[in-house]
C-alpha cells in the first residue's frame, strides 16, 4: 500500500474516528503526510514510542490495537493457562496515558485474555513487580519515560518482568506485521470486560507487597528508624508516577522530613514548570533548589514521569546545590552496597553487579577491590534484567547491583527493570548513613572514591536527527565512523575498538580481533588505555545519535582538560563527516 493510500484510508474510511479523520484532512504539507505514513511505528525490542498524532508512524489509539492484537496472538500461543495467566498493565501521566492502556486492556479480554489494569498511574518497576507477583504472562506499560510531552509509548514485558526478551520481541512482531490490515480490531465494551471477569481493576493490593520488599533492602532499617527524620529531602516527581510511592517507602522506613515540590507533585501532561521531564536536566531541579535552600535541604531527589530514572541534587560543604552525573549517582550507590555489605558480613564470594558499556569504567574498579564480580552488557536496562535472570537460571552469580548511566539503577531480586523508588531509598540511607556514622556527606565520598581509583569524568552529546532523513544520517555517519580506522581522540591513545554490530573487537597493541559476545547492536566502542572511552550509538527510543565520553586522570583539572579535547576531537570529526 503506498503512502498515499494509507494516508485515504486513515482520512476517509470510518472505522477511524471523526477526530482522526479530520486531523488528517487538515494537513496540506506533502512532507507531513510522508513522515506519518512512509512506515509504521517501529516495533522494537521493547516495544513503541513515538509523537502522538494520527497515522501509522505516530502513537495513537489505531496503532495500540493494531500492536496489541500481535501481542495478544502470541499470549494465546501459550493457551489457556497464558491466557489466563494474562497481561497487567500500567501507566503515567502522559496525554492518552490511560485511554491507552485501556485500549490495550480491551483488545487483549476481546481475545480472551485476562487482564489486570492497574486503577490510577503507577511506577514502571511495579509494573515489573506486579508481572511476577500476579505470575502474569507479560506485561504492558504506557510510557514515554522522560521523552517530551508530545511523545508516549507503549512497553511490553513479559513473564519474568523483564522487558520482553529480542527473540519473543520478534515473534510479536512478525505477527504485527502479518496482519496488513489496519481495520477490524474492536475492542471489547468495558461493561462486558468487567462482567466475564476477564478485566480485573488493581492497586493497593499490589502496592503493599511491593513497599514491603523495597524496605526490605535497607542495610540499616534501625538507624533509618531512629534518624531518618534528621535528613532534610526534597522530592519531586515532575508531575509523574512517582508522587505517592517513593513518599510512601521513604516514610515506611523512617525517613519523615520528605518536602515535596507543590509546584510538580500531581499529574500535569503539559509538564508546564519544566522543558521536559528528564532528572538529567538541571532545569528540572529549578523549583527543588529553591524549596532546598529554604529547608536547608541535604538531598534533592527526582524521579522521572513513570518514575524509573532518578536525578540527584547534593547539598554542598559552601551551601550551594550540585547535581550528580547519572555515573556519580552509580558509584555511590555500587560503594555503598558493597562497602556496607561487606562490613556487615553479607557480601556473597559470588557478588556480581551488572552494568553497561556506556557506563564508567569506575565501577569495574570498585567492583574488583570488593572482589565483586562485573559484568558489562549493552546500553538498555533490558539487558541487565536478562543478565541478571541468567544468573538466577545457571546459578553462577548473586545480584547486588546493576546500573546505567542514563539514570536507571536497580537492587534486589523482585524487580527486572530500573528503579527509581528503590534507588531513592538506598540513596537516603547511605547519605544517612555516611552524615550520622562517619560524619561525612556524599560529596566526601566521592572524593575519596576518585582519591583511591583516579578521577573519572564523564560527559555527554547529542545530534537530534528527526524523521527519515535523519535516520539515513545517522547511518551515514555509523558508516563513516567504522570505515575509518581511528587510533586516538586528541592525545589519548586507543588501545583496544568494539564494533557490536559487526561483533568484532580489535586491540591495538597486538593487532589481534576477537569476537564479540554480546548480541549485535548498532554501537562503537573506543576504549582508552589505562581506563575511559568514547562510545557512539543512534538511541533506541529517541530521534537522534548519542555520544559518550569517558576519561580518567590523576586530578581533576587535569581530568576536565583531558575531557575537553577529546570532546572537541569527536564532534570535529562528526562535523567533517556531516559536511560531505
Amino acid at each position: 500500500m503506498s503512502i498515499q493510500d494509507r494516508y485515504r484510508l486513515w482520512s476517509e474510511n470510518p472505522y477511524f474516528n471523526e477526530e482522526t479523520r479530520q486531523e488528517l484532512r487538515g494537513i496540506n504539507d506533502p512532507q507531513e503526510i510522508e513522515d506519518r505514513f512512509y512506515t509504521d511505528l517501529e516495533f522494537g525490542t521493547g516495544g513503541l514510542r513515538g509523537i502522538i498524532a494520527a497515522g501509522t508512524n505516530r502513537m495513537n489509539k489505531y496503532v495500540i490495537r493494531k500492536v496489541t492484537q500481535g501481542l495478544a496472538e502470541c499470549v494465546c500461543d501459550h493457551g489457556q493457562e497464558g491466557m489466563q495467566s494474562g497481561v497487567v498493565i500500567a501507566y503515567d501521566s502522559r496525554k492518552y496515558s490511560p485511554e491507552f492502556a485501556l485500549e490495550a486492556a480491551l483488545v487483549l479480554t476481546q481475545n480472551r485474555i485476562k487482564v489486570y489494569l492497574f486503577d490510577a498511574l503507577r511506577p514502571t518497576p511495579e509494573l515489573s513487580f506486579a508481572v511476577r507477583y500476579l505470575n502474569a504472562l507479560a506485561g504492558i506499560v504506557v510510557t514515554a519515560s522522560h521523552n517530551p510531552k508530545t511523545y508516549n509509548g507503549y512497553k511490553v514485558y513479559w513473564d519474568d518482568g523483564g522487558q520482553v526478551p529480542p527473540v519473543k520481541a520478534n515473534q510479536i512482531l512478525a505477527r504485527i506485521e502479518a496482519r496488513e490490515s489496519w481495520l477490524g480490531i474492536e475492542p471489547m465494551p468495558i461493561e462486558e470486560a468487567k462482567r466475564t471477569g476477564l478485566l480485573q481493576i488493581i492497586g493497593e493490593e499490589i502496592d503493599k507487597p511491593y513497599l514491603a520488599r523495597v524496605r526490605e533492602l535497607a542495610l540499616y532499617p534501625d538507624l533509618d528508624a531512629q534518624k531518618g527524620k534528621d535528613l532534610r529531602i526534597v522530592y519531586t516527581p515532575l508531575h509523574g508516577a512517582g508522587n505517592i510511592l517513593v513518599r510512601r517507602a521513604l516514610s515506611e522506613l523512617g525517613f519523615s522530613s520528605v518536602n515535596v515540590v507543590l509546584e510538580q507533585e500531581y499529574p500535569d501532561p503539559e509538564f508546564t514548570t519544566v522543558p521536559y521531564p528528564n532528572p538529567e536536566i538541571p532545569a528540572t531541579f529549578e523549583l527543588a533548589r529553591k524549596y532546598g535552600q529554604e529547608i536547608n535541604a541535604d538531598l534533592l531527589l527526582a524521579t522521572d514521569p513513570d518514575a524509573d530514572r532518578l536525578g540527584v541534587v547534593l547539598r554542598t560543604p559552601q551551601g550551594s546545590y550540585k547535581q550528580l552525573t547519572g555515573n556519580q549517582i552509580g558509584i555511590l550507590l555500587t560503594y555503598y552496597l558493597l562497602s556496607q555489605k561487606k562490613s556487615l558480613g553479607c557480601l556473597p564470594d559470588n557478588a556480581t553487579i551488572i552494568k553497561t558499556v556506556a557506563s564508567t569504567d569506575l565501577a569495574d574498579e570498585v567492583a574488583r577491590y570488593f572482589n565483586v564480580r562485573v559484568e558489562n552488557v549493552l546500553t538498555g536496562f533490558k539487558f541487565i534484567a536478562e543478565k541478571e535472570r541468567e544468573m538466577e537460571e545457571q546459578g553462577w552469580g548473586t545480584f547486588q547491583f546493576g546500573f546505567e548511566e542514563s539514570y536507571g539503577y536497580l537492587a534486589g531480586d523482585f524487580v527486572r527493570d530500573k528503579d527509581a523508588i528503590i534507588a531513592s531509598v538506598i540513596l537516603a540511607e547511605a547519605a544517612l548513613y555516611y552524615q550520622q556514622v562517619e560524619g561525612r556527606n556524599l560529596f566526601d565520598v566521592l572524593e575519596s572514591i576518585y582519591k583511591q581509583f583516579g578521577y573519572y569524568l564523564e560527559d555527554q552529546e547529542s545530534l537530534a536527527l528527526e524523521g527519515k532523513l535523519g535516520k539515513e544520517e545517522m547511518a551515514f555517519i555509523m558508516d563513516s565512523l567504522r570505515q575509518e580506522e581511528i587510533l586516538k581522540f586528541s592525545d589519548m591513545p586507543i588501545n583496544r575498538f568494539d564494533d557490536y554490530e559487526l561483533q568484532i573487537s580489535k586491540n591495538f597493541k597486538t593487532g589481534q580481533t576477537s569476537p564479540l559476545k554480546l548480541p549485535r547492536s548498532n554501537v562503537l566502542r573506543y576504549s582508552f588505555e589505562g581506563g575511559g572511552f568514547v562510545m557512539v550509538r543512534p538511541s533506541g527510543t529517541e530521534p537522534k545519535i548519542k555520544f559518550y565520553f569517558s576519561v580518567k586522570a590523576n586530578t581533576l583539572p587535569e581530568a576536565e582538560v583531558t575531557l575537553r579535547k577529546v570532546k572537541e576531537d569527536v564532534m570535529g570529526r562528526i562535523t567533517q563527516i556531516r559536511s560531505v
